[in-house]
């Protein structure tokens, strides 16, 4: 049978899974959601984020030079084993995301890792903006939290769309690859580098 766009949508929204992950389930249960939802969890890829409990302690750090020496970056992401950490897999991960910070400048891991003042600042330039459009005042929020939405789809590494597939957001990679280890794997921090920034 034929899987519309809009129910694998729909099932990624509900599990976090990547877009082949939902068609073969789709596929597998006749288009029907909870069934597709429940074959995953079988599977074990939705509950990816059940894994996040565990200590991930071993890992790698990589770095990766841009644009002839003019955008550096570092990233340390954590993994359970040292076996985990050692698979090409793992190595391939940590060089795209790597990659992924040069091209794409987030300023935190996650929308929970935005300095508080930082959000204060933007959600007010935003209520700002609104205001002054002339909008009636009842939608005003629904615009900030809009526009919110979109800073965090730029800003935070997890939300940004992967710049090797922009089918999908970092963070269904990350949950792609936790699924496909079966471990925990974190992004613990980061560092980039862009010639002739001046550090704060």
């Amino acid at each position: 049978m034929e899987i519309s766009a809009s129910i694998i949508k729909e099932l990624r929204e509900k599990t976090g899974v990547g877009i082949m992950d939902c068609k073969a389930a789709l596929k597998e249960s006749n288009g029907d959601i909870e069934k597709a939802v429940e074959f995953l969890r079988k599977k074990g890829i939705a509950t990816a984020q059940k894994r996040g409990g565990r200590t991930a302690s071993q890992g790698q750090v990589q770095s990766y030079i841009h644009a002839g020496g003019k955008i550096g970056v570092m990233v340390e992401i954590n993994c359970e084993t040292d076996f985990s950490a050692k698979t090409e897999d793992f190595t391939n991960f940590t060089k795209d995301i790597a990659m992924q910070i040069a091209a794409s400048a987030p300023i935190a891991i996650s929308p929970e890792d935005v300095p508080e003042d930082v959000l204060k600042k933007e959600r007010e330039i935003y209520a700002t903006q609104a205001r002054e459009s002339g909008k009636p005042e009842k939608i005003l929020e629904k615009i900030v939290e809009g526009k919110m939405a979109k800073f965090y789809s730029e800003a935070c590494l997890l939300n940004q769309v992967f710049v090797k597939n922009p089918d999908i957001t970092v963070k269904d990679l990350l949950n792609e690859m936790i699924a496909k280890t079966g471990k925990n794997i974190l992004i613990r921090r980061f560092a980039r580098y862009q010639l002739g920034e001046t550090g704060e």
